[in-house]
This record gives C-alpha cells, structure tokens and sequence, in this order.
C-alpha cells in the first residue's frame, strides 16, 4: 500500500488563508458585538495583514538534519 501524502502548498498562499480567515473571524466578531462596521472592517483588515505578515516570517519549519547515516562509500 503506497504512503498517501497531501499535496504541497507554497508557505504564501498558507500565509494568506491564515491572515483572511483570521481577519474575518475578527471582523465577523466585531459586528457582533455592535463595533460599527467601518472600524470593524478596519480593524479586521489590518489584524489580517498583521497575521500574514507573522505567519509568512515566523511560521516556516526548517527541515531537520539528517544525523547518524551517512552515505556507503564507493571503492
């Protein structure tokens, strides 16, 4: 049986999912608080940017360092 992997997504667009998702259940939560709808969006917009911004930097894994194996030597 093969091993099943999900696809690969670019760092970006996992980013920018993070950011608008966020951003809009920051903007949604607002509203329903009574915050008015112009500072509401505002506000979620700019937590969205910040959030991409944060997670683009902050959020990349750096692969481990295979130790212990190395390759056979060729004679």
């Amino acid at each position: 049986m093969p091993h099943l992997r999900p696809p690969s997504i670019a760092h970006g667009v996992v980013s920018f999912i993070w950011g608008f998702l966020l951003g809009l259940y920051i903007w949604l939560g607002m509203l329903a608080v009574g915050v008015s709808g112009g500072t509401a969006f505002v506000l979620g917009a700019v937590s969205g940017a910040a959030i991409f911004l944060y997670v683009r930097i902050y959020g990349v894994e750096e692969p481990r360092r295979q130790t212990g194996r190395r390759a056979p030597r060729a004679r």
